[in-house]
């Protein structure tokens, strides 16, 4: 049936007589995908997404996770000239790959292993002004990946109206190195396919959506900016407002630093540890879960010994590969020592057998729920037992691990905050997990980034710190492709919210899980893979980047 309809769509080319000549410029917005995003393509059943490898040129690559029931198409309308010649190129790779443009001619391959060339040329109408591209795989043949799109010919005037433009931005962020911005959307007769950051008549940044970091800055310095948008004609909007933002002093708080995605012996196909380690440098793990084996007692998912077991054969194998781990005590399930431990003591008690157990250097509470998070008592009694251990383990590093709304913590999460600093627990490391806001079609950068600046500005107004000391007491805790809620987390969406935890030098950069750190696109949510098209362990290698 495929090659049937590659036969077909190969002899819809209309020829006309005397067409102009093609000039040689892409006509394509973004056609080598390096804005590492789709801005410009539309990509059917949004299972179009960016990703880091493989690629033909550069550093990004289009991924079409083709399912049993959408050939997930890509495509972008652009402006062209009537009665003139055009010559629509792409490098694919994957099978039965589809080029193509809407009406016209198209081209395909059954198979392609390595990046092959696709290239077909389609005359426009007498009165045609412009024209759809497209790319799409087939029903149930996998993804297929495509890089440097190419057409190439006179581009057309049928769009001259520009962009409004966009709202007056303001600063998300600053280190003494960057500035993050935000502002309001522009719109467009057509559509905006991307904006442009100005410090003066010098373009500094450019995005797909409303929000850049601008880089390279000098520290305790005052930068002005301004922003224009981009159509897909090249028509530029006015500037918007200037905003003037001075970058820090250049002083960074020292303290902990910790790349430790979780890693669960409990279901989903547990990865070795060393041949993630050996793939992709990674060094610390966090190590779920720690619960109650029955009262003040912990044991491994509430069953497995402390010792001797699985899990210490685990430890033991990322420790002789010069790694370590800290656990993860607590989880939004199962029976958890918070609330079985009756006292302060008593939870430290507990506490102090696993560190014991491994000699640790780290622990992390996650704490989350009704039983534990949403409990005035329980919080109160993890944060009395966090100062205990800690006063009793010189250096010992202590995380607390909590949900978070979009726009920073919620009412709970504020309490164990202000509990702490009332408690004197010396926590510190407070990492929010940044997903299940219960919408699929969230952004999952914009609302990292967001959920962040949130948790500063509450650390900064309850403990009396500046920004920097806020943001190295910060951790952030993603999950890796689809979301419990239908959220997708892309490799694109994550190395963005790494290099921004690493110019914002946050403490604690986590995500659930490696066990889901291998690709299925399509598939939904797993216990073993992401969801979404990726290279095994890609989001894990990701996070090895981390360094604060």
């Amino acid at each position: 049936m495929a090659c049937g309809l590659g036969a077909t769509l190969l002899g819809a080319a209309a020829v006309l007589t005397a067409p102009g000549s093609a000039f040689g410029a892409n006509l394509l917005a973004n056609g080598d995908f390096e804005t590492g995003g789709t801005a410009g393509w539309s990509c059917s059943g949004g299972l179009g997404s960016v990703v880091a490898s493989p690629v033909h040129g550069g550093g990004k690559a289009l991924a079409g996770a083709v399912s049993g029931a959408n050939t997930a198409k890509c495509a972008q309308t652009v402006a062209v000239q009537p009665n003139t010649s055009y010559t629509l190129s792409a490098w694919v790779r994957g099978s039965y790959v589809y080029l193509g443009v809407t009406g016209g001619a198209s081209t395909w391959t059954p198979s392609a292993g390595a990046y092959t060339k696709l290239s077909v040329t389609f005359t426009t109408g007498a009165a045609q002004t412009s024209a759809e591209v497209y790319l799409n795989g087939w029903y149930g043949q996998g993804t297929y990946y495509a890089d440097d799109v190419s057409l190439d010919g006179p581009g057309g005037s049928a769009d001259t109206v520009a962009p409004t433009a966009p709202g007056t931005p303001t600063s998300t962020g600053k280190t003494s190195s960057s500035v993050s911005l935000a502002w309001t959307a522009s719109t467009d007769n057509v559509g905006v396919t991307g904006y442009d950051v100005y410090q003066g008549a010098s373009k500094v940044a450019t995005s797909a959506t409303p929000g850049a970091t601008v880089t390279g800055l000098n520290p305790n310095t005052a930068y002005t900016f301004t922003v224009r948008a981009r159509d897909l004609a090249g028509n530029t909007s006015p500037a918007s407002g200037p905003v003037t933002v001075t970058t820090d002093n250049g002083t960074v708080p020292a303290g902990f630093k910790q790349a430790a995605p979780y890693l669960y012996n409990g279901w989903g196909d547990p990865p070795n540890p060393t041949t993630v380690m050996n793939a992709t440098g990674a060094k610390w793990f966090t190590m779920a879960f720690i619960l109650s084996s029955g009262g003040c007692n912990p044991s491994w998912d509430g069953q497995r010994p402390l010792t001797g077991g699985v899990d210490q054969s685990t430890i033991n194998a990322i420790r002789a590969a010069g790694g370590d781990i800290v656990p993860s005590i607590g989880g939004w399930q199962g029976n958890k020592l918070g609330p079985n431990c009756a006292t302060p003591e008593a939870l430290a008690g507990a506490y102090q057998k696993v560190i014991d157990a491994y000699g640790l250097k780290a622990v992390d509470v996650d704490i989350e729920n009704t039983d534990e998070f949403e409990n005035a008592v329980v919080q109160d009694r993890i944060l009395g037992a966090l100062k205990i251990v800690k006063q009793n383990n010189p250096g010992l590093r202590t995380i607390l691990t909590f949900g978070t709304s979009t726009s920073g913590p919620t009412s709970w999460g504020n309490r164990l905050i202000e509990q702490a600093k009332a408690q004197n627990a010396g926590i510190d490391v407070f990492t929010i997990m940044p997903f299940d806001f219960g919408n699929a079609s969230t952004d999952m950068y914009a609302s990292t980034i967001s959920a962040t600046e949130g948790l500063k500005t509450k650390l900064k107004s309850t403990f009396g710190w500046d920004d920097a000391t806020a943001y190295s007491h910060i951790g952030i805790s993603g999950m890796n492709g689809l979301s419990d809620t239908g959220e997708t987390t892309s490799i694109q969406n994550w190395t963005g919210i790494r290099d921004w935890a690493n110019s914002h030098h946050i403490a604690r950069l986590a995500f659930w899980s490696v066990n889901r750190d291998r690709g299925c696109a399509g598939g939904g949510l797993q216990e073993n893979c992401s969801g979404i098209a990726q290279s095994d362990w890609q989001f894990t290698s990701i996070t090895a980047g981390f360094t604060g």
